[in-house]
């Protein structure tokens, strides 16, 4: 995309709550706006993180602390237009910040240029609750969904939705650092159902508990788009997952541009019936009984393998709200099917295989090397670390259990697998 087309003048603000390290979709998001010669500003915890060392970011901020107030958020972003100096397109890279801007929206808008939403709309489709019910407004299929409102409600649905099941909380942004809790989990039993339920306090959302809908080849897909002004999607498209991390239950760590106009008319619809405007990315897993998509996920902000459906003209997601609301003409590129979309610590093989349609590495570029040489090292150390972690620790001699003089070391306690949203990363929880 020639840099012409977008309004230099107007900077961009990234805004990430969530202190993972290892979010390259901030990293794509700083590279493209800044490839296109906007000053890029980023809010987040660069601590540890490969994403500070980008040359295309302009400055980095503190971020308001993970739990942290809407008032303090707000004083943070004020803060920031401040020392920014004139109005900036402000994108949310993670659930808590979408729905923080949201609901700052009235206090924020004489400094940032936002999306004109209907209400707290980001705020209904980023709760996992209330989503079953926008589905069901739109028409587009979801997995059959329980809210239990006791521990012995929550017993009684693995009965009738069958085990395993899905558990969610639905508001996972909520999640207490530290908690062991997870955003969503597969549930074998009844009595692991129960044991959630008991800690819906500590996780401050709901419970919800959702059919399984088993996975399978060519059964998980996703959709990132731009709902402009007027509703159409631009700046995106739907992908495969065609690898997984963790394995089968993770983000995407390989993701392929395939067209699908099934996904493509739920998007749609679903954007249409709810009036929602800006960034969205969307998870999708097919039935394999009834072949129906079923939107598993609703996220108001860029997903983080967004990078995959940049055109033949270079339109993104970030790059459309960019033009979208500095009153810009969204140009027409041609889709890319076939180009893939790799992260390199979680699929290495796959960043060395040959890419005949195009390849984008989450990490590695070669006009801004610096975040992929800092992203090995820190990676090195990540996994060096939780693989000590994981090493028996030595004992004196004579104070062995009697199992392991034996030869005999007891199998660990059953644990339900996880299952990660685009915006979890391993080991970041």
């Amino acid at each position: 995309m020639p840099v012409s087309l977008l309004d230099t003048r107007v900077p961009a603000v990234l805004l990430r709550i969530d202190r993972n390290p290892f979010h390259h979709g901030t990293l794509g998001a700083v590279r493209s706006l800044g490839r296109a010669g906007i000053d890029v500003h980023v809010v987040a915890d660069a601590t540890g993180s490969p994403v500070g060392r980008s040359r295309f970011v302009r400055q980095l901020h503190p971020p308001p602390p993970p739990g942290a107030a809407p008032a303090d958020i707000a004083a943070v972003l004020l803060r920031v237009a401040a020392r920014v100096g004139r109005p900036a397109v402000l994108i949310p890279m993670d659930d808590a910040g979408a729905v923080a801007v949201a609901r700052l929206r009235e206090e924020l808008t004489p400094a940032y240029l936002l999306p004109r939403q209907p209400g707290a709309l980001p705020e209904r489709v980023a709760d996992k609750a209330e989503l079953a019910a926008l589905c069901a407004a739109a028409d587009v299929p979801h997995p059959e969904t329980v809210l239990p409102d006791s521990a012995e409600q929550a017993v009684f649905a693995t009965r009738r939705l069958g085990l395993p099941l899905v558990a969610k909380w639905s508001r996972p942004w909520l999640l207490p650092a530290g908690s062991g809790l997870r955003s969503t989990v597969v549930v074998r039993s009844a009595h692991d159902a129960r044991e959630l339920y008991l800690r819906t306090e500590e996780a401050g959302s709901r419970l919800l508990l959702q059919a399984f809908l088993p996975p399978g080849p060519d059964r998980d897909w996703f959709l990132h788009g731009y709902a402009d002004r007027r509703g159409a999607l631009r700046g995106g498209g739907a992908g495969r997952k065609l690898c997984s991390w963790p394995r089968g239950a993770g983000l995407t760590a390989v993701g392929e541009w395939t067209e699908n106009p099934q996904v493509g008319r739920l998007a749609e619809r679903l954007v249409g019936t709810l009036g929602y405007r800006g960034v969205l990315d969307l998870d999708f897993r097919r039935c394999g009984r009834t072949g129906a998509y079923h939107l598993l996920d609703f996220n108001p902000r860029p997903g983080a393998q967004f990078r995959l459906f940049a055109d033949a003209a270079g339109l993104d997601v970030v790059r459309a709200q960019h033009l979208d609301l500095t009153h810009r003409p969204l140009p027409a590129g041609e889709p890319l099917p076939g180009r893939t979309f790799v992260v390199e610590n979680y699929a290495p093989l796959a960043a060395l295989r040959p890419a005949p349609q195009g390849r984008e590495l989450a990490w590695y570029a070669g006009d801004d090397p610096a975040p992929g040489r800092a992203m090995r090292r820190l990676w090195c150390a990540h996994v060096t670390r939780r693989l000590r972690d994981r090493l028996p620790r030595s004992v004196p001699p004579g104070t062995r259990p009697a199992a392991a003089r034996l030869g005999r070391v007891p199998a660990p306690a059953p644990q339900p697998s996880a299952e990660q949203t685009d915006d979890e990363k391993a080991g970041s929880r």
